[in-house]
């Protein structure tokens, strides 16, 4: 069942072989608190959250951040598609017995986590969504060159630059890590194929209806970045706040598509309080 490979343990089920970070006590007031992460070249739950985990919310909640099917140590023979991850994650909670969870999405990970509380409203208690995916737009050009990536040290610098606003808190050791994360064997070739042209069909294939979007029950914070030039704010979350009907909409400014580590004393704040309920 499980593994100690880069100090992860690992789950297998329903043909997926998920590396996933667990940390943080039980909870005795509510459920575990899933992170999702977003799409990009070299992305895996501990660059998406690596702050997150070692942030106060993991003395006060038990946090639960797998890699995604096609991203970091995760594998599966199964297609990458959108039904997939969603699958992946339903999977992933039956692996570990886990009937409810609180749900912090990202980017491509608030589009599986609308999907999952569209399609199992009873497994999701709160989410909180960031520069979220899960309605139809056109493609942005930022996301258009986040999903056609090529590898080298210099695309990977203008990507980077890409996610945040306040440049100076990117490094070269940013920049060489996440390079070298997306050119790990088999990497490059499964985010190529997944989200490879024309792109559009990928941000459709996320989203969900107007109908579908009215009819999520769960209480639900989003949160954007004013700057965000991956995912922009009026393209989506400003369209989501109107069509969920227990939606909060918070806007962080001067602040791109990277709320959780631009902001990430405010992004904690805001988490920990909604999901305090």
């Amino acid at each position: 069942m499980t593994s100690t490979q880069a100090a992860l343990p690992h789950v297998e089920y329903d043909g997926f072989h998920t590396a996933y970070h667990d940390v943080g006590p039980p909870r005795t007031d509510g459920p575990p608190v899933l992170l999702v992460h977003g799409s990009g070249p070299g992305v895996s739950a501990s660059a998406n959250w690596r702050g997150i985990l070692a942030s106060p919310l993991a003395g006060d909640h038990r946090l639960l951040a797998p890699d995604i099917a096609g991203f970091g140590e995760t594998h599966t023979a199964h297609e990458l598609t959108h039904n997939t991850r969603v699958r992946h994650l339903v999977g992933f909670l039956d692996a570990l017995g886990l009937d409810r969870v609180d749900i912090v999405g990202n980017s491509m990970g608030g589009a599986l986590a609308l999907a999952l509380a569209h399609r199992h409203p009873d497994r999701v208690r709160r989410m909180v969504l960031m520069g979220t995916v899960g309605i139809s737009f056109p493609l942005p050009d930022g996301l258009d060159r986040v999903w056609g990536y090529e590898p080298s040290l210099e695309s990977m610098a203008e990507l980077v630059g890409l996610f945040a606003h306040d440049t100076d808190i990117i490094g070269p050791d940013l920049v060489r890590l996440r390079y070298e994360a997306s050119i790990a064997p088999g990497v490059h070739e499964r985010y190529a194929a997944a989200f490879a042209a024309p792109r559009q069909r990928h941000i459709d294939a996320m989203a969900l209806s107007g109908d579908e979007l009215r009819a999520i029950a769960a209480p639900i914070r989003l949160l954007h970045g004013a700057e965000d030039r991956v995912i922009p704010l009026e393209a989506t979350s400003l369209r989501l706040v109107r069509l969920l009907p227990r939606a909060d909409l918070v806007v962080f400014s001067r602040c791109g598509h990277w709320t959780q580590i631009e902001r990430a004393e405010d992004f904690v704040r805001e988490v920990a309080t909604f999901f305090a309920g």
